[in-house]
């Protein structure tokens, strides 16, 4: 299989050191692209749940792949989540190619791009409240596993599998009405602000869609997750797509590796007039 080679990638909610992750199918798409900006929107690494008896290697060989993008002449930029918010006291920090922040806006042939986790919104993340969130992200990770095991015995008679919390989520209304609220808050501020897209994670919901007020309009995007729906966002050619990872698009041939290119941000920048700005809070 050959690189591909979107502009720009948008990944979030990984949740590297819990059970949930799928890391291995993660380390195939880092392996698949090459893109000349990664962007890491939040939750990359579970800080809440972080457990040192458990990282395995595949966890490990995630970010040993972003690593290489970044030797490899990849420009990556980290913004903050709610699960990874120990690292918000690093705030813009820059080591070479590598950008960490808590959000940010990138510019590109006049169209701008409002980026960040969007926790923010979330009241549950903050306080008293965040106690209650941590044991639900607890809950969460157990019901995963067991969807694992249903879906394994579902596999073995030959029947589809099925998302016990997409289940949950979709089935309580006041969890639909949650993202709806959610998505719209993100489109209201991103108009007012003049900004033409607005990505965010946080709520494990890809999403591309054109949101108006009597305000104006902008497109929300969100990168979903590598939980359950393993999905990113690319940008190729000025637009923005979702990415779903396949198992059948991994299997037909090895990823073959790219030369290796210097790490020059002017010529990264140039090649698809991109600027990105930094945010203060």
């Amino acid at each position: 299989m050959n690189k591909r080679h979107p502009d720009v990638v948008v990944l979030s909610d990984v949740h590297l050191g819990t059970y949930g992750c799928h890391a291995r199918e993660l380390v195939q798409y880092l392996k698949s692209i090459s893109p000349q900006l990664l962007i890491l929107n939040g939750d990359i690494i579970d800080g809440w749940q972080f457990n040192k008896s458990y990282f395995p290697p595949s966890h490990l060989q995630v970010i040993k792949e972003i690593l290489c993008m970044l030797d490899q002449g990849t420009r990556v930029v980290y913004v903050t989540g709610n699960h990874d918010e120990m690292l918000r006291r690093y705030s813009d920090l820059q080591l070479g190619n590598f950008q960490l922040t808590d959000k940010l806006v990138i510019e590109m042939n006049g169209k701008r791009t409002w980026i960040f986790h969007g926790d923010v919104f979330d009241a549950t993340t903050k306080g008293s409240a965040k106690i209650i969130a941590k044991l639900g992200g607890w809950g969460y990770d157990w019901l995963i596993i067991i969807n694992r095991l249903i879906n394994w015995l579902l596999t073995s008679l030959g029947q589809p599998k099925m998302s016990l919390s997409k289940k949950v989520k979709n089935g309580v209304k006041k969890a639909v009405r949650w993202i709806g609220d959610f998505e719209q808050t993100a489109a209201e501020l991103a108009i007012n602000k003049g900004y033409d897209y607005v990505i965010c994670g946080h709520i494990h919901q890809p999403q591309q869609r054109v949101i108006q007020t009597e305000e104006g309009s902008v497109t929300y995007l969100n990168s979903g997750d590598w939980i359950e729906n393993l999905t990113a966002l690319e940008l190729t050619q000025q637009e923005w797509s979702i990415y779903q990872y396949k198992e059948d698009d991994y299997q037909q041939a090895p990823v073959v590796s790219m030369e290796k290119q210097l790490p020059l941000l002017n010529v990264v920048t140039d090649q698809i007039g991109l600027h990105i700005h930094r945010l203060q809070s």
